[in-house]
């Protein structure tokens, strides 16, 4: 009786498979290798958590394993090929999947096995073979002698060899004695079978399937299954006469002919079109070569059944081949051809760095056979895109005849534009393992070296710039980038990156002075210099209030040498001296010097990249509105001038005195405007700008971050000078304020003038009195006297005259303040809502403008709810 233990699952699935394998025949025959290999595979699949039926697996392999024609009891030697776990060593990566030198398999090394490259990702390797198709090598047969392998060989073992080996291994030996007539019987069956004797029966047996599929496997129409061009498959046809089973497992493995005639269809017809360039010439090349292991196992293949033809071996045998086997064997092959069939429907119409991108896409997959298949592919592909790369960051050279690098030059660009315009990215192109910094990156460093080269005219050899100097020379360079592509690659583009950039922005300030230009801009263009803006203006002043078409550039040239050599801008460096020169602007009817008047600075060389034409056209207008508000506060110091010299001598004038008081009244309003405003520009919007634009140079790594920092300076000033489109309105707001102040200029200096000639003949006939007094004479006739009266009362008369183009020209002046208010406590900067409580500190303008006053009060709402 048993005990229970012996009743177990595991007892059973023990004594299973040592029937399988035959374990005492194993020992007896002093197979030890063979033993430890049934112990090992018996532990795996003991171990096995995920088959839940094993008992029943093993026994299912069994009975698939036999032939029917033999006895029931009769175990197959054949068997022992699945326990030995084909499919785990029918990887063809380098290195994937290597046996253990502690598990030996039972099949011999042959000397003539191809190991193929290190490079190479194949399937199966046996003999060399073209890319055309395979060439049949003849298999060792038993009892040749054999070389004994590397160790190295040894743990590379593929399927081709093993298969081939195994099923030679396996043949039953073929003994003269009076049992070999049916064995000859059997074989002529086969053969008339195969070679379809017409005077055989119609049925369509499995080894003529077997042959029609391996032909199907390279692409080629077999007897009885054909490509079908409707439905783009292979078919078996439909005269034949064959079982489901047999049909559908053909159908299973024609897929595998279609898989190869897709490949193999993109490959050859890329591969001639020159176009496609070298990143597409890399992926075909990477396809062949797939190819080639493929065919590799084809020829494999071949062998046995040219072997099986000759020995005349029965199919159903344990040694032969049939449809079952070659699923099993085209398992791995299979898997691989669908993920290139897969890779060359993703790349199509693809090239450069986005097929690149379109294959390093299949490589985020959990399957790490597949993973490591694409990787393979990947590192061939992206060797061309990582040698575009290193030449371009250490070199400065883009080669690129086919467009397929992510960094495109526009030869048409001149030396000036080089920087802005002759370099740019090509996003399409960006491979997706490279990240849109590491691009700009790239493209920084490469267009610095060619700015050094070609416009700051610097030969410096790149090696005494960037001190590590690494291309891909290989793909297996490339290989070893992309399994660190966060630190190596990354390290390497930050090296040169930093390095490059430092060395370009030394020379621009040591060699080119930009940062002294930049002063001068601030200095001259922004009128920082003051005592220079007020000695020009003084000496500017007798020209400048001509009409605009009598001026001459020459004499305006002279007036700004002399005003540099009185100032402290005779100090300045002669470079930027020389660059500073007077520029008049288009000419409009009614124009005064004043409106087209303006300074220049000359730049040129590599600080025109800073400066260009654009950011100079941002400095001219600024420029004209700082001059303008200038002009402003010149006329109001003028006018104020005015009230104090002209007060002591109109006291002899009392009734001229409401003049003077509204004069004063208007005056003070305006300059408290003008102080306001210029308090605004010169703080709040230059000093602030300027201020963040210096911190933003002095941290900049690259000339762009320098370019970026200026650029965003003049676009603030801009925008904040109401010089924008957006602030159109204010700014005519505010010309109109302006306007009202040289209307106050000229209507105060027409009445003092007036005041002034009064008083003038008043002193000369009280004078006259008194010399005639002092004669002895009347001092005055009736008639002098009345024409005296009479001149004094049309004076007199003129005065409300004055007293009400002044109430006018208040009257115009306060409702064009008020509008402008209005508008600054509407607009979306608060630098202006700000503005506009300086501007009516005392609430003088809300008290006469409702429209304010509403204004102000929902400001002030929203203010108490934030």
């Amino acid at each position: 009786m048993a005990t229970p233990d012996q009743k177990s699952p595991n007892v059973l699935l023990q004594n299973l498979c040592c029937r399988i394998l035959g374990r005492s025949e194993v020992i007896r025959q002093r197979r030890e290798a063979d033993a430890a290999l049934f112990s090992e595979l018996h532990r795996k699949l003991h171990s096995q958590g995920v088959l839940k039926n094993k008992w029943s697996i093993l026994y299912l392999l069994l009975n698939l394993s036999e032939d029917p024609r033999k006895q029931a009891s009769k175990v197959t030697s054949y068997a022992s090929l699945f326990a030995q776990a084909l499919p785990r060593d029918a990887h063809s990566t380098p290195y994937y999947c290597a046996r253990p030198q502690t598990l030996p398999l039972n099949y011999q090394d042959r000397s003539t096995q191809s190991s193929g490259s290190l490079g190479s990702s194949g399937i199966s390797s046996i003999g060399m073979c073209g890319l055309s198709g395979p060439t049949p090598v003849q298999p060792f047969l038993p009892g040749q002698s054999h070389q004994a392998p590397g160790v190295g060989d040894g743990l590379r073992q593929q399927l081709g060899p093993r298969l081939a080996w195994t099923l030679t291994g396996n043949q039953p030996s073929q003994t003269p004695t009076s049992k070999a007539f049916p064995n000859a019987l059997s074989r002529n069956l086969t053969r008339s079978r195969r070679e379809g004797d017409p005077g055989g029966t119609s049925e369509v047996t499995e080894a003529a399937l077997v042959r029609d599929i391996l032909y199907v496997f390279q692409g080629i129409d077999g007897k009885n299954i054909k490509m079908s061009s409707t439905e783009n498959c292979y078919k078996v046809e439909a005269k034949a006469n064959l079982s489901k089973s047999l049909r559908d497992t053909a159908v299973r493995l024609a897929e595998l002919g279609w898989l190869h005639n897709k490949i193999r269809k993109y490959a050859d017809q890329r591969s001639l079109d020159r176009s496609f360039g070298l990143v597409g010439q890399s992926f075909c090349a990477a396809l062949h070569q797939e190819l080639k292991e493929y065919y590799r196992l084809l020829s494999v293949l071949h062998s046995q059944l040219q072997l099986e033809d000759d020995q005349g071996v029965n199919v159903g045998l344990e040694s032969s081949l049939t449809l079952r086997r070659l699923l099993v064997w085209t398992y791995d092959p299979k898997i691989r051809l669908k993920t290139l069939a897969a890779l060359v429907d993703h790349c199509q119409g693809r090239k450069g760095g986005e097929l690149a991108s379109a294959v390093h896409a299949y490589t985020k997959t959990g399957d790490p056979y597949m993973k490591s298949l694409v990787q393979h592919i990947l590192s061939l592909v992206s060797h061309p895109v990582l040698s575009f790369l290193y030449r371009w960051i250490y070199d400065g050279e883009l080669e690129d005849t086919y467009h397929e690098f992510f960094v495109a030059s526009d030869p048409t660009v001149k030396t000036d534009r080089l920087w802005h315009d002759k370099y740019t990215l090509r996003k399409s192109m960006i491979p997706s393992f490279i990240t849109m910094d590491q691009s700009r990156k790239v493209l920084l460093i490469g267009k610095s070296i060619n700015f050094l080269h070609q416009v700051c005219h610097d030969q410096t050899p790149t090696t005494k710039m960037i001190a590590v100097t690494k291309s891909a020379e290989s793909p297996r360079d490339a290989a070893d980038l992309f399994t660190d592509l966060e630190n190596a690659f990354q390290g390497k583009i930050d090296a040169a990156y930093f390095e490059t950039s430092k060395y370009l922005l030394d020379v621009l300030n040591r060699k080119y002075s930009l940062l002294e230009h930049m002063q001068a801009m601030r200095r001259y263009l922004l009128l920082g210099q003051g005592d220079f803006i007020r000695h020009l203006m003084d000496l500017l002043k007798p020209e400048l209030v001509r009409p605009a078409t009598t001026l001459y550039q020459h004499n305006l040239t002279g007036i700004l040498e002399t005003a540099v050599r009185a100032t402290n801008a005779q100090f300045d460096s002669p470079e930027i001296l020389k660059r500073l020169d007077v520029r008049l602007l288009e000419v409009s009817p009614g124009d005064t010097g004043w409106d087209v008047f303006s300074l220049d600075y000359h730049v040129d060389g590599p600080i025109a990249t800073v400066f260009t034409r654009e950011c100079m056209s941002h400095y001219l207008r600024v420029f004209n509105f700082l001059w303008r508000a200038k002009r402003m506060e010149y006329i109001l110091t003028d006018i104020r001038k005015g009230h104090m010299c002209n007060a002591k001598l109109l006291r002899n004038m009392p009734e001229f005195s409401g003049v003077l008081h509204q004069c004063h009244i208007l005056a003070s309003e305006m300059v408290h405007f003008i102080h306001q405003m210029q308090y605004y520009i010169t703080f709040e919007v230059l000093e602030c700008s300027w201020d963040e634009l210096w911190n933003r140079v002095q941290q900049a790594q690259d000339l762009d971050h320098i370019i970026a920092a200026h650029e965003a300076f003049l676009d603030t000033i801009t925008s904040r000078c109401l010089l924008d489109s957006n602030s159109r309105v204010l700014l005519n707001q505010l010309r109109a304020v302006f306007d009202q102040i040289i209307e106050l200029q000229n209507a105060q200096d027409t009445m003092y003038r007036a005041a002034l000639e009064e008083l003038q003949r008043r002193l000369q006939f009280e004078e006259k009195k008194k010399q005639r007094e002092t004669e002895g004479q009347w001092g005055v006739t009736a008639a002098e006297e009345e024409e005296e009266n009479k001149r004094i009362r049309e004076f007199q008369d003129s005065i409300p005259k004055m007293c009400s183009q002044l109430r006018i020209l208040t009257h115009f002046y306060q409702g064009v303040v008020q509008q402008f208010l209005v508008l600054l406590t509407t607009s979306s900067d608060e630098s202006l809502q700000f503005l506009s409580f300086r501007l009516d500190f005392n609430e003088h303008y809300k008290a006469r403008e409702p429209r304010l006053r509403v204004s102000l009060g929902s400001r002030g709402r929203r203010s108490s709810h934030t």
